[in-house]
């Protein structure tokens, strides 16, 4: 039985962008393939407002939050965590042999100016940050925390924007930030296999001194490839075909409105979830894209069996609160439509487990 996503990534592909994707191939060494990058790299840079290089891999979002490790740090970085995905972020620095600093807040609780301020080691060379945590629904104020790193450190800043960019406004252009990591199965709704980082002058000129950065996630190399508007290793040329399409789709909509719709559909759910079961993220700085919600005593197990019957299907819990809480995407091309289809769902869902 087919189900509708509302879950924190792969999420929901609507069918027009998987028939964006149904053409021949090309061959990616060619004129064709090159236009079709150009296009799709000067379109991420009007949605993003932004300047930056733009690279693209054949990889999940984790590979660059490699690359950005191995191509700009020589020795030693700082990560700042308050969730599953910022500690990935420092173990990868870890396992790449790297000496981390880590600046760990609570669960739940968004990071702030004073969880950085005073603390960077001075020799730190780079620092990791989360926008939006996937694994408490918590949205950073990055804006915030970005200046407080830049008033102690000339560390390059770098930020995973997995589940935001596309769907919240992080105001990038006046973040200037030395790299920005996204993939294409979150908030641009399409399916994985597609890594993207945006990256700064600042943070190339750093690469370049950086020794034994690898070759598959060199940011070095992709650059280099990049100037040509050619790929480092093959690409998955089905999937940059459809992030031309949806690209051009979040241009119709208007990045704006593509924004307010996900504050819209993010409201819906935490009515819900509040009301039902509680919410776990701070008030405040909850996520546009995802609601993490308390078990509350609920059998998450029976509550996602039986939804799934009904054509729907939502995510569990993740790291330290799987055992707590619950997930609900709501990015992507979803409409408040279909959010209270989903609302409607759960609640007779919970009135038969009654």
């Amino acid at each position: 039985m087919s189900r509708r996503l509302f879950t924190v990534g792969p999420v929901e592909v609507f069918p027009d962008t998987l028939a964006s994707m149904n053409r021949a191939m090309i061959v990616h060494r060619g004129k064709e393939y090159q236009d079709l990058q150009h296009r799709v790299v000067e379109k991420i840079r009007k949605v993003l407002d932004i300047d930056s290089d733009v690279l693209l891999a054949p990889a999940s979002a984790s590979g660059f939050l490699e690359g950005c490790v191995r191509s700009a740090v020589e020795t030693k970085m700082a990560g700042l965590s308050n969730g599953s995905f910022g500690d990935r972020w420092q173990q990868i620095g870890q396992e790449n042999g790297k000496q981390v600093q880590r600046l760990n807040g609570e669960w739940g609780k968004a990071l702030r100016a004073p969880h950085i301020a005073g603390k960077l080691e001075r020799d730190v060379e780079a620092v990791t940050l989360v926008s939006n945590e996937s694994s408490t629904g918590v949205l950073n104020p990055v804006g915030e925390i970005v200046n407080a790193i830049r008033e102690q450190s000339d560390a390059l800043v770098m930020v995973d924007g997995v589940t935001a960019v596309g769907a919240v406004d992080l105001k990038l252009r006046k973040l200037d930030l030395d790299a920005l990591v996204f993939g294409s199965q979150k908030a641009l709704a399409l399916p994985p296999g597609l890594a993207v980082v945006c990256v700064s002058d600042r943070l190339m000129e750093r690469a370049a001194k950086v020794k034994n950065r690898g070759y598959y996630l060199d940011l070095v190399q992709y650059k280099k490839m990049a100037d040509k508007d050619l790929p480092l290793t093959t690409p998955p040329v089905s999937l940059m075909y459809g992030l031309d399409y949806q690209l051009d789709k979040i241009l119709r909509e208007g990045v704006q409105e593509r924004y307010a719709r996900h504050q819209r559909m993010a409201d819906m759910v935490r009515g819900w979830a509040s009301k039902r079961l509680g919410l776990y993220a701070e008030e405040g700085f909850r996520s546009n894209t995802i609601t993490v919600i308390k078990l509350n005593g609920l059998d998450f197990k029976e509550f996602d069996r039986r939804l799934r019957q009904k054509g729907f299907e939502v995510s569990p819990g993740y790291g330290t609160v799987k055992d707590v809480t619950f997930r609900i995407g709501h990015m992507g091309d979803l409409s408040e439509r279909d959010i209270q289809d989903l609302l409607d769902a759960m609640d007779e869902t919970m009135e038969e487990m009654r």
